[in-house]
């Protein structure tokens, strides 16, 4: 029986080492695939909850007011050029659309005004003409309560901002105000002739 003994002894060891690398390569395996899944996850489930919000609020087609073509005298010397502006307004829904309609003689009025104050070489410039459209955008946004800051206005919030960014740490920063969202988006030009 001595004799048995000795050789049942390295046999069983190489068995239990193979089982041993067997059982370590099993777990580096299924720990290396349970850490690509969680590295993926994160991005998963933004994807997820991109989509359940996507389908919670539907997205609504905004709503287009087309306002009849103007006809305004520029600011020109001599007095002598014109333009023919054609605007429409999108706007968030048919309800802003009706409190739109209700002030459209006023806006109008505004309308005209501010592009009876500005020449041709200005009008003819993109920035020109972009800079009309905050006008605008201003001028429908006024009888609705609503407020559109001037580009003076914003770069002097901005000097500001900034200021108090310099003064004051991150954690002194002041909350800004949450304020309601303007339901006149952008105003946009049909056509644009200038004469």
């Amino acid at each position: 029986m001595s004799a048995n003994t000795p050789a049942a002894a390295p046999a069983k060891s190489k068995k239990m080492l193979v089982i041993i690398i067997g059982v370590v390569v099993l777990l580096l395996v299924v720990g290396g695939g349970a850490a690509a899944w969680f590295m993926t996850r994160p991005q998963g489930d933004a994807e997820e909850s991109a989509v359940a919000a996507r389908k919670e609020a539907p997205k609504v087609a905004p709503t287009f007011l087309a306002m009849e073509n103007m006809v305004v005298n520029l600011a020109d010397p001599g007095g002598d050029r014109f333009a023919q502006i054609g605007i429409t307004l999108e706007l968030e829904d048919a309800k802003t659309s009706d409190q739109v309609k209700l002030y459209l003689p006023t806006i109008r009025s505004g309308i005209l005004l501010l592009v009876s104050q500005r020449t041709s070489s200005e009008l003819l410039q993109r920035e020109g003409k972009e800079k009309l459209a905050a006008d605008i955008l201003r001028e429908v946004s006024r009888p609705l309560g609503y407020s559109v800051p001037s580009e003076r206005e914003r770069e002097r919030e901005r000097a500001r901002a900034a200021a108090a960014e310099d003064d004051a740490g991150e954690e002194d920063r002041p909350v800004r105000k949450r304020t309601e969202r303007n339901p006149v988006y952008r105003v946009l030009f049909s056509s644009f002739i200038i004469q």
